[in-house]
């Protein structure tokens, strides 16, 4: 019993020597990042998504993934979320009667699903190796497999539930979307955005995208307006159709410290599986924390003192049993 007592007071007395190490209020470790100038990205306009998938279909051919199967007569692609082989989904929601496209009450609506590649990563920040990085010219928040270690802190670290792990991959990986980089050197661009024949899905610099984001909320319901398709600034492949009931929310803007990639919606973010967060990333916070910890090695030499401290109490000097030999004597 005196053993289990000294571990405690041992255990006790490490946790006041990190309370002690960030008693005083921490400052912060670095100060939020923002969207790089030429920050690419998407606006998924979900009052033009028709659901047809193609941009699903699009995203699993340009990234070479294999297709997974939802139903038993696996007969096609029908994955029911993200996963470390699909990268970009449509989902759809549903109420009652279901009626009225982008009507919360007996309607239903489609939502695109994939890396928001926020201004200020958590997975980037959570990555203990740099593998994943966030270009600094694009702000495509990248991958690099070489680097990982499979920790898979970076699927714990996000709030969109985005990086997936590939259990079935010998060497352990992650899969998610990367904005189609590999084919920008071909002169391509995200292959949603290019295949998507409504233009729900828009590919430009988000700054533009911003710009348009809210040209199309100040749009009346119903007005005839013109719609660009493919990518914002290149190639006119523009189309005119009566506007949406907007929500007067972009939604990417500001959330979480802002992201990349933008979203328009007639229905509940919340009700499309978009997730409520806060203007702040966390990835400063929990930056902050660590240095703190971590600042002049306080929490591992707390550690070191806990673990001397019990190591002491359980050995007796001139070969004298410890307290634990003694218990096992006296049974």
């Amino acid at each position: 019993m005196d053993s289990r007592r000294h571990f405690l007071k041992g255990v006790l007395a490490s946790g006041a020597a990190a309370a002690t190490a960030v008693v005083a209020p921490p400052a912060c470790a670095r100060e939020p990042h923002a969207r790089p100038p030429e920050a690419l990205g998407l606006l998924y306009d979900a009052t033009l998504c028709i659901g047809c998938k193609a941009c699903v279909a699009a995203c699993k051919e340009a990234n070479d993934n294999p297709p997974e199967f939802s139903t038993p007569d696996q007969l096609w692609d029908t994955p029911l979320d993200t996963s470390g082989h699909t990268f970009n989904l449509i989902k759809m929601y549903r109420n009652g009667t279901m009626e009225t496209k982008d009507a919360e009450v007996n309607g239903y609506a489609f939502m695109k699903t994939s890396c928001m590649h926020c201004a200020d990563p958590s997975c980037v920040s959570a990555c203990p190796v740099s593998a994943m990085t966030k270009d600094p010219v694009t702000g495509v928040v990248r991958y690099n497999p070489d680097k990982c270690i499979g920790c898979r802190y970076c699927v714990a670290a996000c709030p969109f539930g985005i990086p997936k792990y590939q259990y079935d991959s010998p060497t352990g990986r992650i899969g998610k979307c990367e904005l189609c980089r590999h084919r920008f050197q071909d002169g391509h661009y995200s292959a949603c955005a290019e295949v998507c024949p409504t233009g729900a899905t828009l590919f430009g610099k988000t700054s533009d995208l911003l710009v348009e984001a809210k040209r199309r909320l100040a749009l009346k319901p119903g007005e005839t307006a013109t719609f660009p398709r493919g990518k914002l600034g290149g190639k006119d492949q523009s189309y005119e159709a009566p506007a949406g009931k907007y929500l007067q929310h972009v939604y990417g803007e500001k959330e979480y410290g802002g992201t990349q990639v933008l979203k328009l919606s007639s229905v509940s973010f919340e009700k499309v599986g978009m997730p409520n967060l806060p203007e702040d990333s966390a990835a400063v916070m929990s930056e902050t924390i660590q240095h703190t910890l971590y600042a002049n090695l306080a929490m591992p030499l707390a550690v070191l003192g806990a673990l001397t401290y019990v190591a002491k109490r359980n050995v007796k000097s001139d070969g004298a049993p410890s307290d634990t030999q003694e218990e096992d004597h006296g049974q």
